[in-house]
């Protein structure tokens, strides 16, 4: 009686787990374009301190819009807020792990969606292996075809370093258009961002490609 009783509660327990993560897979999928556009433009520019109304502008939304996604996402605890004078700025929430993986599936809608060109140039990236992350950004973003060439933000590990050039030499003979790879390890892009380095935080508003929980890592 007792073992039925505790494999019942454990039943009700795996079915609660269950019907939350289905609960939120599905408010991930519901989120709207310009909810993404919000979440996307604050993870991308740490160094930026948002409100609505200079969110608003950036997003090309209203005053008024922003600070209703700014609420509802506030209220889902993805955003957080604090005053600074009569400003509220905004801020991920990232020490929350679901946050993370919202962050993630974001990053990787966002990648599905990207114009056809650059999708073709993500899938190259993404055959350099030995990468923890890698990033498309620069021209080929708003020229596309007209881009000259492909610039590439690499997260790698020192030890990995020649791997990672010989794959990408690899990429670079079948193409023709070379990459650009911008290298970075962890710690250096970490640093990179405190100091404001204009390439890296340039980067940060490419598309990941690969190793999203390593840029969103890299931004905490």
């Amino acid at each position: 009686m007792q073992r039925e009783r505790y494999i019942n509660h454990q039943f009700i327990y795996i079915n609660c787990k269950f019907k939350k993560i289905i609960g939120e897979i599905q408010k991930m999928k519901e989120i709207t374009e310009n909810e993404m556009k919000f979440i996307l433009t604050v993870f991308r520019n740490p160094k930026e301190e948002y409100n609505a109304r200079n969110i608003s502008k950036v997003i090309g939304i209203s005053h008024m819009g922003a600070l209703k996604i700014a609420v509802r996402l506030e209220k889902e605890g993805i955003i957080k807020s604090r005053l600074v004078g009569k400003a509220r700025i905004y801020s991920l929430n990232l020490e929350d792990g679901y946050v993370n993986k919202y962050i993630e599936f974001l990053l990787q809608r966002e990648a599905e969606k990207a114009p056809l060109y650059s999708r073709v140039w993500i899938k190259e990236i993404r055959k350099i292996k030995d990468a923890q992350a890698s990033m498309l950004f620069g021209s080929v973003l708003t020229k596309g075809k007209e881009a000259n060439d492909i610039d590439v933000l690499i997260i790698v590990n020192e030890k990995n370093l020649e791997k990672v050039q010989k794959e990408i030499e690899e990429v670079n003979l079948v193409n023709n258009k070379r990459l650009h790879p911008v290298f970075q390890t962890i710690d250096d892009i970490k640093s990179n961002i405190k100091k404001g380095d204009k390439v890296i935080l340039n980067a940060l508003n490419g598309i990941v490609a690969k190793g999203e929980e390593v840029i969103i890592g890299a931004i905490k």
